[in-house]
């Protein structure tokens, strides 16, 4: 399907000087942010306390969240959780202070501020378990990475897989860049949705690959830099009608979602916008710097001279 058609080419390549030097440019400062900020790690990896109470009514989050707070704890979560009448309260943990007394603390100042207040559980999850969470997420990062390097590898040549993969990681240190430029709280819920994002990314490059390697055994006349813009620009509507279907979803999430959904969607956000840059302009882009060349991906599939099909028959390759 495509809303509209393009009849000449864009000549994006003639700019894809200009482009790679931005992303450079936002690489090196999403990877600034990140050793000088740092993430602002989640309980599920720092340790602390997790709450959920239920209420008669459904009560005022931002209301609870001040009682809680009052109560002398930073970086304190409050959370619808189920139902409007369940909230989850996550509290960081504190030296000399365990997680009973916490909690017993906290349900305390819940019942003074509203005596219908139930506590449903408790959990308390430790530094340990969050340093292994941590390091099971890099892992599963990592394998993922390979994994994709390995795909592209064998569908196509090593020079894409070289430029999917710079391009990917360029949106997973984007993302995490934002997070911690703006101190956003890093999630297992937002992990998931950077490794989501490896992999629609890598989906759009595929998409890309496939019209270029298409293109070479088509349009034998035609450079690389050419073929990778007539690409490009063939793919343009698809990219407006899949692109925009799911942001139109993950804004949804991130507007309507609640707290819950919240950076979840918004680390989602952030990977599908420059995903589709990184696609376009960089990982095609790298390609070409890579010199991927025509006999790199139609190789021993030489067209007869006089070939009815062949758009330019005779050319000389």
């Amino acid at each position: 399907m495509e809303f509209f058609k393009i009849r000449r080419d864009i000549p994006f390549m003639r700019h894809a000087l200009i482009f790679n030097v931005i992303s450079v440019l936002t690489f090196l400062l999403a990877v600034f942010f990140l050793f000088s900020r740092g993430l602002h790690l989640s309980v599920e990896f720092t340790g602390g306390t997790v709450m959920e109470v239920a209420y008669a009514q459904a009560p005022d989050v931002e209301k609870v969240r001040g009682t809680v707070s009052a109560l002398g704890f930073t970086d304190v979560q409050v959370q619808n959780f189920g139902t409007a009448k369940d909230i989850l309260i996550r509290l960081p943990a504190q030296k000399g202070v365990s997680s009973a007394q916490q909690s017993d603390k906290t349900l305390a100042a819940l019942k003074a501020a509203d005596p219908s207040v139930t506590l449903k559980r408790t959990e308390f999850v430790g530094p340990q378990v969050g340093e292994e969470l941590a390091t099971d997420g890099l892992k599963a990062l990592g394998m993922v990475v390979v994994g994709i390097m390995i795909y592209l590898a064998m569908r196509f040549e090593w020079k894409f897989a070289v430029a999917a993969i710079l391009a990917n990681l360029h949106d997973v240190v984007i993302i995490l860049g934002f997070f911690a430029f703006f101190q956003w709280e890093f999630s297992l819920a937002v992990l998931a949705a950077v490794l989501a994002v490896l992999g629609y990314s890598v989906n759009e490059s595929v998409v890309i690959f496939d019209r270029i390697r298409e293109a070479f055994r088509r349009y034998r006349k035609m450079s690389t830099s050419e073929t990778i813009d007539h690409a490009i620009t063939s793919t343009i509507s698809r990219t407006i009608i899949t692109h925009g279907s799911t942001q139109i979803m993950v804004l949804s999430m991130l507007l309507f979602g609640g707290a819950t959904l919240h950076y979840f969607a918004m680390a989602l956000t952030i990977g599908i916008c420059f995903g589709i840059y990184s696609s376009v302009f960089v990982a095609a882009a790298i390609a070409m710097w890579l010199g991927v060349k025509r006999e790199d991906l139609v190789k021993g599939q030489t067209k007869k001279e006089g070939d009815p099909n062949d758009p330019n028959a005779g050319a000389t390759v």
